[in-house]
């Protein structure tokens, strides 16, 4: 299958590219500058530059494929309501020349976008009031696509998706620590994040994209639930620091943002059970808590959260 991928050469892109080149995949990427089209050379990819406010490019990569994987999301967090329309118009872009073709598009979102509090499934409907709710505008992009003879299916990834050069949530939750002395967590530290290794995130797009049926949204899922506090402790653990309880108004001041400790605090466990038995995928790859005591997390340079 000749694949188009947006996001390719960003944070968990280059471990999917690689994954589909190694199953026989010709992959091209959408590459917005010199440094994105080598990194995706490097890889077995093919280069397409553009952007994804360059329509016309995302339009004719789509054209030429086999089917399209989008995972590129960016702009100004500040404008919210910009970044949603500069990615469902993106969507839409991308999945236009693939209707009545049979041919595959699979979007890229999150479980934060899920309710809160329970332990959520692919079936679940998303919050629209939630930290996320800004990434359902893509996912009903995506899926409309589906009544339109397009193969659209939607991934959400963990919010902690882990590995070798992590620079997410994680990373950020280890340089505070480093910064202000304390490995902190807020209130009891029970709220709970899923996590995915990298490696089985990029196994799941490649089965998403051969075989998922149309309308499908899977769950990038490969544990349900991993406390704050244990992942607080395994980071103070591997420093040397203490461990502390925030209050909600604490962790508005002690992490990088309002915004950040919010999301330290969400308590959103998910399931993937469905999207394990839909597609036979089975993650194998470290946890999060073995990543953090084995990986290259705590070994980084000491480095302030921006």
């Amino acid at each position: 299958m000749h694949v188009f991928v947006t996001g390719g050469s960003g944070q968990t892109g280059p471990a999917v590219v690689a994954e589909l080149v190694a199953r026989g995949h010709t992959v091209t990427g959408l590459a917005r500058s010199g440094t994105a089209a080598a990194r995706l050379e490097s890889l077995g990819a093919t280069p397409h530059h553009g952007s994804l406010d360059d329509l016309d490019s995302l339009h004719s990569g789509a054209a030429a494929a086999d089917g399209v994987l989008h995972m590129a999301y960016g702009g100004d967090f500040s404008d919210l309501d910009d970044m949603m329309r500069r990615d469902r118009t993106a969507i839409e872009t991308l999945g236009r020349p693939l209707e009545h073709t049979g041919k595959p598009l699979v979007v890229t979102s999150g479980t934060l976008v899920m309710p809160a509090g329970r332990e959520t499934t692919e079936k679940d409907e998303p919050d629209t009031a939630g930290l996320a709710a800004f990434r359902i505008a893509g996912e009903r992009a995506c899926l409309r696509f589906a009544a339109g003879g397009v193969r659209a299916s939607v991934v959400r990834l963990a919010p902690t998706v882990h590995g070798r050069e992590d620079h997410g949530f994680i990373p950020m939750l280890i340089a505070t620590a480093r910064k202000t002395g304390v490995s902190a967590y807020i209130g009891d530290g029970t709220n709970r994040w899923p996590a995915v290794h990298r490696l089985d995130a990029a196994v799941l797009f490649r089965l998403a994209l051969e075989k998922a049926p149309a309308g499908s949204v899977l769950h990038g899922v490969a544990e349900s639930g991993v406390t704050l506090k244990s992942i607080a402790e395994t980071i103070a653990r591997g420093l040397g620091l203490p461990t502390v309880s925030l209050t909600p108004d604490e962790a508005a001041t002690h992490f990088v943002s309002p915004f950040m400790a919010t999301a330290y605090g969400h308590d959103g466990p998910a399931s993937s059970s469905y999207t394990q038995e839909l597609l036979g995928w089975s993650p194998t790859h470290p946890t999060l808590l073995e990543d953090l005591q084995h990986g290259d997390y705590l070994a980084m340079p000491a480095s302030s959260p921006s």
